[in-house]
């Protein structure tokens, strides 16, 4: 007997994407003329939910934090680092729709100051490492509000092609979109972006990334003491041209109205043997800084992402780098 062919996994209904649309455009454009205080209450609300109903989820993050913290933290802490990252999942978005305004405002770069601590030491270091080098790759990962990077790149001079992963529903893609476009910088998206991506530090330009997310075309690095499937886009790009990779980030400080960037010193491609060898390493450098932000924000990752994910399958250059 023939084996029935498996059933490809249906896409969303037209239907359920328009529904989804209305209710994120109206929630979007409600935050916008809301006070930031009931921007945090909503996002409270709907974080508590979505832990709380959305099963799979809250089993992926607790366990992932159980991983990551085996022998640190308790039970308790870590059910509440997940619920945490939850309502900060939904914090990034609505209250990117509310600085959306701000954000192209004359006084903008005042206005960054005032919400962001020792901002003009952070702009000058990432600008003067942009510039030293012709075009580099920033990095970060999905923590604190990296919807913000791309606007504070714009404002400080930086010119960023930001790769991006599409999303499954093609009205919400074209809002976010439009969104994110808003920073006068380039968004593209993730699948054939290499083209571009070389395009792109030839032209000496910088490169946006977060690569902290499991891929099937990704290497097996060292992330929180596991093994972790990681693009080597990266690094590849780095050896190819040159380039510094820098880890940023813009996490909420403790009062949760405020911002604290991070930006690393440059992870530079050295003298090697193997070019394989030197592609581990640097992903590897990269995992370890976005590892120590993460340890000193962890409430504020998103821990509900299948991080550690394994495949059976891989293409041809990472079966040649493995």
């Amino acid at each position: 007997m023939s084996k029935k062919p498996k059933k490809k996994r249906s896409k969303k209904g037209k239907t359920l994407q328009v529904v989804e649309f209305i209710a994120v455009y109206i929630l979007l454009v409600f935050c916008r003329i809301t006070p930031l205080k009931i921007i945090h209450l909503i996002s409270s609300l709907l974080g508590n939910l979505f832990y709380f109903l959305v099963s799979k989820r809250r089993t992926i993050a607790v366990d992932n934090l159980k991983h990551a913290y085996s022998g640190e933290k308790d039970d308790k802490e870590i059910r509440k680092i997940a619920r945490m990252s939850c309502i900060s999942f939904f914090l990034t978005f609505l209250e990117s729709s509310k600085f959306q305004a701000f954000l192209k405002s004359d006084s903008v770069q005042d206005d960054l100051r005032k919400a962001s601590l020792a901002l003009d030491e952070l702009f000058q270091k990432a600008k003067r490492i942009h510039d030293d080098s012709k075009g580099c790759i920033f990095v970060t990962p999905h923590i604190g509000n990296w919807e913000l990077l791309p606007h504070v790149s714009s404002v400080v001079g930086i010119p960023l092609v930001v790769v991006v992963r599409p999303l499954d529903n093609i009205y919400l893609e074209k809002l976010i979109y439009k969104k994110r476009a808003g920073s006068g910088q380039v968004i593209i998206p993730k699948k054939n972006a290499m083209f571009t991506l070389q395009k792109t530090l030839q032209h000496g330009e910088s490169i946006g990334m977060l690569p902290d997310q499991s891929t099937m075309q990704g290497i097996s690095v060292d992330f929180f003491g596991r093994k972790a499937t990681t693009t080597p886009v990266p690094a590849i790009l780095s050896i190819s041209y040159k380039r510094p990779i820098v880890v940023v980030a813009c996490c909420r400080s403790a009062d949760g109205y405020s911002f604290e960037g991070v930006v690393s010193d440059p992870v530079l491609p050295g003298e090697y043997r193997s070019e394989k060898e030197e592609i581990f390493r640097l992903t590897e450098e990269v995992n370890k800084k976005m590892e120590l932000i993460i340890r000193k924000y962890p409430e504020q990752y998103l821990w509900m992402h299948n991080r550690w994910k394994t495949y059976k399958h891989k293409n041809e250059l990472l079966r040649e780098l493995h």
